[in-house]
């Protein structure tokens, strides 16, 4: 699929970029990865990793300087690229109420510059990464992603049917990523405390790792056929057991909701369930507008839902226990010992 093709991605240097960028040399043979970035100290540091890592691949690495807002330099960037992995973002919540015309720019303006310039510059498929807070947003940050989930999926209107192809992606916090709970209790964890802040006891996520995130993806690469929104079918936890996998004989305090944060996370909307099918490993969104023909453009073997169902954290059929979150855990590295905070993983097993 990305076999000597030419591939792009905005906010390249993120947790999302290099993990990205780590499986398409793995799996492919790409002719260039171009990382579309801001911070050029990230892109330097970026560029001496996957010079160590992949020897013989480093030289299909491009460093592009640029920010999304600037559309002259997305044009230029865009030249000759096949694919678009659209990952740069204004992420954090508070950031985004504290500078909301920041966000606008950046979020929204952003991504209809990225849709002028992909269509005008012939790139092939277009992949925007999105989130569950723009899934009945409550604060700036989802209201300004909702708004990017729509130009991308209405832009296929735009491209034509034989231009551009837009679809998106949609997860919550990766396990483990900057800015997520995991590393914020380690670190407390780690200074000695055996107390750990929890916002409310009733709260619950989706677990969902780096590699799941880009295998949706890749499989977005692969099928869409233009305006579909991908979502993975991942199971839940709770805070509470997250808190008690990482500390043994944790003590916890509720501390409160915090601004913009949301009690469970939401996927698919109910009343998004009209338009959405289950496949084996994720569900898709269809898109409701004359231009789409299901009969042509809808991915064989999905089941469609039913009316009303919601997609929902705290209503999931599937759940991590203490047990499997520690395993979890242990896969990604987290832990770099079998034996911390007085948890022996060897003697951890997997309770379903």
């Amino acid at each position: 699929m990305l076999n000597n093709k030419v591939v792009l991605i905005t906010g390249g240097t993120g947790s999302f970029g290099k993990k990205f960028t780590d499986m398409v040399l793995k799996e492919y043979n790409p002719e260039k990865i171009i990382i579309y970035s801001r911070d050029e100290f990230k892109q330097d540091l970026m560029k001496k990793d996957f010079s160590i890592r992949y020897p013989n691949k480093a030289n299909k690495l491009r460093f592009f300087i640029g920010d999304v807002r600037d559309k002259d330099r997305l044009y230029r960037a865009f030249n000759g690229v096949d694919y678009v992995i659209h990952a740069a973002a204004m992420k954090q919540v508070p950031a985004c109420e504290y500078n909301p015309f920041e966000a606008i720019k950046t979020n929204i303006h952003g991504a209809q510059n990225i849709v002028d310039a992909a269509i005008d510059c012939k790139v092939k498929k277009v992949v925007a990464l999105s989130t569950d807070k723009a899934v009945n947003p409550i604060n700036l940050y989802g209201g300004t992603k909702l708004v990017s989930d729509k130009l991308f999926i209405s832009a296929n209107a735009y491209s034509g049917g034989d231009g551009t192809i837009f679809s998106v992606v949609r997860y919550g916090n990766v396990a483990g990523s900057r800015g997520s709970v995991i590393p914020f209790f380690k670190d407390l964890i780690e200074s000695g405390v055996n107390e750990l802040p929890i916002t409310d006891f009733e709260m619950t996520r989706f677990w969902i790792t780096l590699e799941q995130g880009v295998d949706l993806v890749f499989k977005a690469l692969e099928e869409s056929r233009g305006g579909e929104t991908y979502i993975s079918k991942i199971p839940s936890f709770k805070i509470t057991d997250l808190a008690k996998a990482m500390l043994s004989e944790v003590k916890m305090k509720e501390v409160g909701i915090r601004e913009g944060e949301k009690l469970h996370e939401v996927m698919v909307t109910k009343d998004d369930a009209r338009n959405t099918y289950e496949y084996e490993k994720h569900y898709i969104i269809y898109p409701h507008f004359d231009w789409w023909n299901s009969q042509q453009f809808m991915t064989p073997g999905g089941k469609k839902i039913q009316n009303g169902f919601e997609y929902n954290s705290g209503t999931n059929t599937e759940w991590l226990t203490v047990g499997d979150l520690r395993k979890e855990m242990l896969k990604l590295k987290i832990y770099d010992s079998y034996k911390i905070n007085n948890i022996d993983f060897n003697e951890v097993t997997i309770t379903k």
